[in-house]
């Protein structure tokens, strides 16, 4: 199999009970790893909005360092964006799991 098969993305496959994020993480054990973006498309995040009517742009942050996610929120707040945490790096597969649908 090639290394990046776009058609198929299984190069992008992780164990069932794990994640991007947590592999990250397990390998890099110093660095604070956080989760976030993957389920805002780039227009949403440039504008600002969703849909017609108009809904404020939702990034969703997972992480296990409580400071290194407000860090992020308050970026992605003064980017006018709206900010939700979802709980510790083990939400990143639900979250990576959405993004690859």
């Amino acid at each position: 199999m090639p290394l990046c098969d776009f058609e198929t993305f299984d190069f992008l496959v992780v164990p069932a009970d794990s994640s991007a994020a947590a592999e990250l993480a397990a390998a890099l054990p110093r660095s604070r790893v956080l989760k976030a973006f993957n389920t805002t498309f780039a227009a949403t995040l440039l504008s600002g909005v969703v849909g017609e009517a108009e809904l404020p742009t939702t990034v969703v942050i997972t992480g296990d360092d409580a400071d290194a996610k407000s860090v992020l929120a308050d970026v992605v707040t003064a980017g006018g964006l709206r900010a939700v945490d979802a709980g510790s790096l083990k939400r990143a597969r639900e979250l990576e799991a959405l993004g690859f649908l």
